[in-house]
């Protein structure tokens, strides 16, 4: 048997991985967030306007 002669080329992988979130959940979040702030904005305006 050969012993292990440093790191596992699958670690690296593994690794430079785990720091990233997949591209689709950026843009997913990103949505969400536009949305999310659009809505507050309509719903302020609703309300602003709705209190004159």
């Amino acid at each position: 048997m050969r012993a292990p002669t440093g790191a596992d080329p699958d670690r690296r992988d593994r690794m430079s991985y785990e720091g990233k979130f997949p591209r689709g959940l950026v843009v997913r979040l990103f949505a969400y967030l536009v949305a999310g702030h659009l809505f507050a904005a309509f719903l302020y305006l609703l309300f602003a306007l709705g209190a004159e």
